[in-house]
């Protein structure tokens, strides 16, 4: 049994990859940034008694980092998987309106935290069994794939936790730890809107099918949902 922690969790991606861990008979822990009565999470807790936990994460926190941690450890003495979902969209910028607090807020939440949550976690992850950090990314942090002027904050702080990604792959690998940026494709999420032509279940499906068969020669990559490679 993996012990898995997922970021974001409370909805979409993060929730369905919540969903399908435990379904396979998984330990997951899941972050929200407040535990709430949320009759979604009493179901799955009936549906697999014992294997999940919910846990307050502020991702925009990082001095809670650390406590985080401990607190984790109370729970588990390692951690086999983490995904990074946790992810903010500012919606409606135009060049001209572009606002300081919205490029802060985004590179806070989509690329300082994981990088930092990440290095907090890192000694757990190393006493897990076959290791792996997912990162969610996004091709619109491609620099080499932007053809216009779109979602500045957000391409901006993706294409920022590219870079930390990668930087942090050179550590984790020495550790025995694999991991990855990934594109889970433009899904219909609250941040993808409904004319997004992938289901979050066909994406989950896909991502956690790679991260299992993931090989040491990809990890430090930035992947897209079908298993292509993305230019930086």
């Amino acid at each position: 049994m993996r012990r898995i922690l997922v970021t974001g969790a409370s909805r979409g991606i993060g929730f369905e990859f919540v969903r399908r861990y435990l379904a396979r008979g998984e330990r997951v822990f899941a972050t929200l940034r407040k535990v709430d009565g949320d009759a979604r999470w009493a179901e799955l807790a009936g549906i697999h008694p014992g294997r999940l936990t919910l846990l307050a994460l502020d991702v925009t926190q990082p001095d809670q980092f650390a406590a985080f941690a401990e607190t984790l450890s109370d729970h588990c003495d390692a951690l086999d998987l983490l995904i990074n979902n946790a992810g903010i969209l500012p919606s409606g910028e135009r060049f001209g309106n572009v606002e300081a607090g919205d490029l802060e807020s985004c590179f806070r939440t989509n690329a300082a935290a994981p990088f930092l949550l990440t290095q907090a976690l890192t000694p757990m992850l190393a006493r897990g069994e076959q290791p792996r950090v997912l990162n969610i990314s996004s091709e619109l942090g491609s620099i080499a794939h932007r053809k216009g002027f779109s979602t500045p904050s957000y391409c901006i702080s993706k294409a920022a936790l590219n870079m930390a990604m990668r930087l942090l792959s050179f550590e984790l690998t020495q550790r025995g730890i694999g991991s990855v940026a990934m594109h889970p494709g433009w899904v219909k999420t609250d941040m993808g809107g409904p004319s997004a032509p992938l289901a979050v279940a066909d994406s989950v499906r896909a991502m956690i099918a790679l991260i299992d068969a993931l090989k040491p020669e990809q990890y430090g990559s930035f992947m897209s949902v079908d298993g292509q490679q993305l230019p930086w």
